[in-house]
């Protein structure tokens, strides 16, 4: 055990004349802690600008990514071509955004007899005021097994009513009418299915049904044989909500070639398409082809302007970020000054890291700073505590092993700054060493 040993104050005078000599080990020690503080803070400055850049280029990236996916998204999409059926005496409104749709352009994709389909341009939504009627007589012949449907397109507050006469009493024919574009065979799989199916019977010999609509999209008529050949009759007797377009600003027949509506930028355009009434001895079903020209100046605009506005917030967040971080470093080391390290940073010292508590790394000399030649001097000053000089090392680090401190300040460090003051490894515990 080392022999306590009493510290004798000094002279006024001899307290000045030691302050203005400070022993050159102690003045060195104190340059490099100096120095090691300066390199250490421009080497997590400049750790910190390199994780910054990587963080903002990934940020753009995916900024980038997300709105090219929601743009093409929209493009393909919401916004993409479709293939819409229509039947006879009946209008549909397509008002698509003006912020991303520039144009309109409609086809006909088949050669129907007679008059065609007209494309109408409004500036708003055109009211569904006008009522008109409609009927068509049906006759079909279903072998068993076969299935016949007819397509419409009705309005909210259109009405069918269907008339019917089976040349067999004893055979069973189904009669659905039905939302969609399904056929019956599709109808048979889910014949209860209550989003799309308004009525289905069983019907014999003659009867009428009527059926109201209460949501405007694509209708089917179904007839179905399970049973014997049949001749069927069909009365269709049809009301049908039609919008109006007598204000329309623009007009195109689609008999020869497609039509193509300009949509006014922040304005709005609606584009109503109207079919005739039916005709005999023609199809009466229109297979329109819609598709959408696409706003290209919003696209490239609204990528650029949401990059740059996410891009300029990230940086913001992060310099404000980093700006705390530092404010908080110089608070730290303004109020607690005795927490600078006793020596310089050893994290590439290898050979330090796997020493125990008894060992004594080469950078420990420059501890000795006290004054005294001989041998004994030396020894008792490398067991006292390196903080304190003191009380005996008599506790050891972990996980690094540095053992230089007694528990009493190594329990005060570990708490304070958490770091070991030989390699600046971060501590996880403090054992205490007993001897015997």
């Amino acid at each position: 055990m080392p022999e306590p040993h009493s510290i004798t104050p000094l002279p006024p005078e001899e307290t000045a004349s030691a302050s203005s000599h400070t022993p050159p080990a102690r003045s060195r020690e104190a340059e490099r802690a100096r120095g090691t503080s300066s390199r250490g803070n421009w080497s997590i400055c400049g750790g910190s600008a390199a994780s910054f850049r990587d963080e903002t280029c990934s940020c753009f990236a995916v900024v980038f990514s997300f709105w090219l996916f929601v743009s093409m998204t929209m493009i393909l999409g919401v916004y993409g071509s479709m293939t819409i059926v229509l039947g006879p005496t009946s209008s549909t409104v397509f008002q698509p955004s003006s912020l991303f749709v520039k144009s309109v352009k409609v086809e006909n994709l088949m050669a129907n007899h007679g008059a065609g389909a007209i494309l109408y341009g409004t500036y708003g939504y055109p009211p569904l005021d006008i009522v008109s009627t409609w009927g068509e007589t049906l006759n079909v012949s279903l072998p068993s097994g076969a299935e016949k449907e007819w397509k419409l397109y009705l309005n909210t507050g259109s009405a069918i009513n269907i008339s019917y006469h089976v040349s067999s009493t004893s055979s069973s024919v189904f009669l659905i009418v039905a939302q969609g574009t399904e056929t019956f065979t599709r109808w048979l799989e889910n014949p209860t299915e209550p989003n799309t199916t308004l009525s289905w019977n069983v019907i014999h010999g003659s009867g009428m049904i009527t059926q109201e609509i209460f949501q405007s999209s694509g209708y089917y008529v179904a007839l179905g044989n399970l049973d014997e050949d049949v001749n069927v009759t069909l009365k269709l007797s049809v009301r049908s909500s039609l919008h109006n377009t007598t204000n329309a600003y623009y007009r195109c027949a689609l008999i020869n070639k497609p039509c193509t509506l300009d949509i006014f930028f922040l304005e709005g355009s609606a584009a109503v398409l109207v079919t005739p009434a039916p005709q005999q001895n023609a199809s009466n079903e229109w297979y329109i082809k819609l598709s959408y020209g696409p706003r290209w100046v919003t696209y490239i605009f609204g990528i650029g302007g949401l990059t740059l506005l996410v891009f300029w917030s990230f940086n913001l967040l992060n310099k404000v970020q980093y700006g705390d971080e530092g404010g908080a470093g110089h608070r730290s080391g303004g109020t607690e000054p005795e927490r600078a390290a006793l020596v310089s940073q050893k994290d590439d010292d290898v050979s330090s890291w796997g020493s125990s508590y008894g060992s004594l790394p080469q950078d420990e000399q420059d501890l000795d700073f006290l004054p005294g030649d001989g041998q004994s001097s030396n020894n008792s000053t490398r067991r006292l505590c390196a903080i304190c000089f003191d009380a005996p090392r008599d506790c050891f680090f972990l996980p690094c092993g540095h053992c230089v401190a007694c528990f009493a300040c190594g329990t005060r460090i570990a708490e304070a700054s958490g770091t070991c003051p030989v390699c600046r490894r971060n501590m996880k515990k403090v054992r205490k060493i007993f001897t015997v």
